[in-house]
């Protein structure tokens, strides 16, 4: 069984930056994609960002992309999300995803683990 962690969310102003970390220990797979989700108050979770397992490519929610980056290191183990210029937009609670079996984290359904979240919160 893999457990994520998420740690690095709070509150912050707009224009603002925070960058969000999710750990990543149990059974890990070599070849699993991770990613970043959120969900905002009476939203539904959305995809966020996605990493490929090969770490070769990411992709970004259109309301994101420019601003956030996700990244992860070496050992394949955490990952996170670098966000700047932050906007009310972005208050949500973030949850870090993993898939596997080749499918990438950009819906729900291909999600295998989830973290249980992390709040961030932009002021005006």
């Amino acid at each position: 069984q893999v457990q994520l962690v998420e740690s690095g969310g709070g509150l912050v102003q707009a224009g603002g930056s925070l960058r969000l970390s999710c750990g990543a220990s149990g059974r890990i797979f070599s070849n699993y994609a991770m990613g970043w989700f959120r969900q905002a108050p009476g939203k539904e979770r959305e995809f966020v960002a996605v990493l490929t397992w090969s770490g070769a490519s990411t992709f970004y929610a259109d309301s994101v992309k420019g601003r956030f980056t996700i990244s992860r290191d070496d050992a394949r183990t955490t990952w996170y999300l670098q966000m700047t210029d932050l906007n009310p937009e972005d208050t949500a609670v973030y949850y870090c995803a993993a898939s596997s079996y080749g499918r990438l984290p950009t819906k729900t359904a291909n999600v295998d683990y989830w973290g249980k979240g992390t709040l961030v919160t932009v002021s005006s």
